[in-house]
């Protein structure tokens, strides 16, 4: 006898009504196999893209990029933009959203990394780099990113695309000259649309690390732009530490980000609170 199951198109998370609309997977397109990446539409309501904005935005500093030989994070001119980083589970709303990812990438929430608000005002950019780590210092921590999850907070007027330069179908999507800025025609484009998500895979399933999928965010020309970034390792990314232990950062860039400042403009994060101690005590002095 053979049985049929009619498949529920929408997944409830726990308490998911007040932190959103419920994960539905009818809402994702699979856009590309050669790097693995996926669109989902409505990802975030409104009002999460707004919250987002509205706890980034006096905390913001300059991006870094990690070096390729010490993993410390530096300054470069590849990376224009300005970001911060919020605690994990900071309120219900994070919290929320990164239970949705969590299903929708079948990853745990133990592994992924705090997320990292982003803004790029006119010409600020991200040159086509990978998300997986060339240094063994990042690597010992949680291992290789497996997959990156970029949500977009804001529509942009024009340009901020993100690309794909090495993507296998990059020369079958149809390109209107008005329509993508010259950037975006180097490669398999995403256009940023408030509330959409892109996830990708920066390692094979036999967790290889997997060359096409070097992307970039492409100049702003109109406009500005803002998103949330969510990295995903293979293994855990926190540190269980028992208190005994002392003092201890959670982050190789903690000393650089205490040096400028963040101890003060982003204590949440960095320090912690009476629930929940920070990322960054060591760095920041308070133990």
């Amino acid at each position: 006898m053979l049985l049929f199951f009619r498949p529920a198109s929408v997944i409830r998370l726990p308490n998911g009504d007040s932190y959103g609309h419920p994960f539905d997977p009818t809402r994702v397109t699979q856009i590309s196999w050669h790097p693995r990446a996926f669109l989902y539409r409505n990802f975030l309501t409104d009002k999460e893209c707004d919250h987002l904005i509205k706890v980034a935005k006096d905390k913001l500093e300059k991006s870094m990029v990690a070096d390729v030989k010490s993993g410390k994070s530096v300054e470069s001119k590849v990376r224009t933009s300005s970001g911060m980083f919020l605690k994990k589970a900071q309120d219900d709303v994070v919290a929320g959203i990164e239970s949705r990812i969590s299903v929708w990438t079948f990853l745990p929430v133990e592994n992924g990394e705090a997320m990292q608000i982003l803004h790029y005002e006119n010409g600020q950019k991200y040159e086509p780099h990978w998300d997986y780590f060339h240094d063994k210092i990042n690597q010992a921590v949680g291992g290789h990113r497996i997959a990156t999850v970029l949500m977009y907070l804001s529509n942009v007027e024009k340009g901020g695309e993100t690309v794909f330069p090495h993507s296998e179908i990059k020369e079958s999507q149809p390109k209107a000259e008005e329509d993508w800025s010259e950037c975006a025609k180097k490669g398999y484009a995403v256009k940023p649309k408030k509330g959409d998500a892109l996830l990708f895979f920066s390692l094979h399933p036999n967790a290889t690390i997997d060359p096409l999928s070097l992307h970039g965010s492409c100049p702003v020309i109109e406009g500005e732009k803002w998103s949330a970034t969510k990295w995903i390792h293979v293994r855990s990314f926190s540190h269980r530490r028992s208190r005994k232990q002392g003092c201890w950062d959670e982050n190789a860039n903690c000393a650089a980000w205490a040096v400028r400042g963040e101890c003060d403009k982003n204590p949440l994060y960095m320090v912690g609170s009476a629930d929940a101690p920070g990322n960054c005590r060591k760095s920041c002095k308070v133990c």
